[in-house]
């Protein structure tokens, strides 16, 4: 069974696209739920990760919405929601303010663990989008 992934500020605001101080200050006020690890580094569950940045993405955060580029068409983000079909399986994954969706094998979602607040990255090439598991 796969643990569920959890983040650190630095993480989270990568993927966000922002600053770690404005996640740091997105945390501080609440916006974005946080736990102590052992260590007493302050962490974000991957699922709450996941639901925060499709309310950034809609501008329901409060501030203005980062800007993101990609570098290579690859966009790393956070799976936000998955679709098992019997054959198919739809990925949503947001990276930043954008929401990229991708429509692969159950095998293949399978085979890479995918579940949603976990890391992933998008892999744009003409019209398929490729996950890649970080």
């Amino acid at each position: 069974m796969i643990r569920m992934q959890s983040y650190t500020i630095g993480q989270a605001a990568r993927l966000l696209g922002v600053s770690p101080d404005t996640a740091r200050r997105w945390a501080d006020a609440g916006r974005m739920a946080t736990h102590r690890d052992e260590a007493g580094r302050r962490l974000i569950d991957g699922r709450d990760l996941a639901a925060f940045s499709i309310e950034l993405a809609r501008g329901d955060a409060g501030e203005e919405e980062p800007s993101y580029t990609s570098a290579r068409n690859a966009f790393p983000g956070i799976v936000t929601a998955i679709k098992l079909g019997d054959v198919a399986a739809q990925v949503d994954i947001q990276a930043g303010p954008h929401r990229l969706v991708s429509l692969l094998t159950r095998e293949a979602v399978e085979e890479l663990g995918l579940e949603v607040g976990m890391e992933a990255t998008a892999r744009v090439k003409s019209t398929n989008v490729h996950i890649d598991r970080t």
